[in-house]
């Protein structure tokens, strides 16, 4: 099968609109969650990671159109194109296909709008176009599993020989249905969120969108895309499996696939979204698949759970930990507070990182990873 690389990427949230600056961001500890006082979101104050009115601005003015472009689609637009930008290779749109990730989409235009320029499908052909990208676009919104699917996904088609290119781009919006939503299940934490820590209470919710160009064609890649593999718990339609099986299963699928040893994992960027349940079920995952030993990180602790977002965005910074050989920190982070022994990493650190593996989970028992290789 024909080998896909990373070629450039970008994140865009609170902490920045650059791959680049995330990066910063992580090796010097800035996170962008912050207590927020919106009575039109909720009637009490929540911490969440939210992109402020000037970052809006500039994305707006930068995804400018004659026809109505919703918040979400001026996101996930701005995101791709950034990342094209930056892209140091040809990408024919003949030979590129466009996946969109995402759970909510255009949830905030419900009531609002007709019903067909709500659908996910309509903001993608939209999107699409705005890139140049003629053929019909790809949609994956499988809960908080989507963006890690989507490269799984792109990889297949890629490797298939159907298409040289694939640009992924995830994308969610922080609303009022999505923050409600969740506080429903009480899983809102009331402070910077924790991830594996033994005092964490829940999520911070954030918004970004993220995009990673890949192709089967490129002469200086930024990583290899080595290997993808799915499950499900068939446990819940929101609590994730108690014992953990179902997400090893899809770890040691992936590495089968990547032909290699759970011991030659270098770094692995979790889902640790700091529920209680979540971040214990991770912790049995990886005992089971026997990669505990690897320097492991939560993301969220920079821009809360993004959603359909998440998957490409903790992508995107794996890329980059590849590219650099450093561990990414994991912000909350002090006392371990799940079942097993993990090594959360707290302090920015130089390693010799020759794979990576990302895992996510999700509402519905969904469970996807990844490996990724240094090039």
């Amino acid at each position: 099968m024909k080998p896909v690389f990373a070629i450039a990427t970008n994140i865009t949230s609170a902490i920045g609109t650059t791959t680049a600056a995330h990066w910063r961001a992580a090796m010097t500890k800035q996170t962008g969650i912050r207590e927020h006082h919106d009575a039109s979101l909720s009637e009490k104050s929540f911490w969440a990671s939210r992109i402020d009115a000037a970052a809006w601005q500039h994305i707006h003015n930068h995804t400018r159109s004659e026809n109505l472009l919703s918040p979400f689609e001026e996101l996930a637009i701005y995101s791709a194109k950034n990342a094209l930008e930056t892209c140091r290779e040809e990408i024919a749109p003949e030979e590129t296909v466009f996946i969109l990730s995402s759970t909510k989409g255009n949830i905030e235009w419900l009531g609002e709008k007709d019903d067909e320029r709500i659908l996910l499908s309509t903001s993608a052909r939209i999107i699409a176009n705005r890139l140049g990208i003629k053929h019909p676009p790809i949609i994956i919104s499988h809960a908080c599993v989507s963006g890690v699917t989507a490269t799984i996904y792109a990889l297949r088609l890629l490797q298939s020989g159907r298409y040289k290119h694939a640009i992924v781009t995830g994308a969610d919006r922080f609303t009022k249905f999505v923050l409600n939503g969740f506080q429903s299940f009480q899983a809102i934490a009331d402070a910077p969120c924790r991830p594996f820590d033994k005092d964490r209470t829940g999520i911070n919710l954030g918004e970004a969108a993220a995009t990673i160009i890949l192709s089967t064609a490129s002469e200086n890649p930024l990583a290899q895309l080595i290997a993808g593999s799915t499950s499900n718990d068939a446990n819940h339609i929101s609590g994730p499996s108690r014992t953990g099986e179902e997400l090893a299963l899809a770890i040691n699928n992936v590495l089968a696939e990547a032909q290699i040893d759970a011991a030659e994992i270098g770094i692995i960027s979790a889902h640790g979204t700091a529920t209680p349940y979540n971040d214990e079920m991770e912790s049995k995952a990886f005992a089971l698949s026997g990669v505990s030993q690897a320097p492991l990180h939560s993301f969220k602790g920079f821009i809360g759970h993004t959603l359909g977002a998440a998957g490409v965005a903790e992508s995107a910074m794996l890329i980059e930990a590849l590219q650099q050989q450093q561990l990414i920190p994991s912000p909350g982070f002090e006392t371990l507070g799940v079942p097993h022994p993990l090594r959360v990493t707290t302090e920015t650190a130089t390693a010799s990182i020759a794979y990576a593996l990302k895992t996510a989970s999700g509402f519905g028992g969904c469970n996807a990873a990844t490996v990724w290789k240094n090039r």
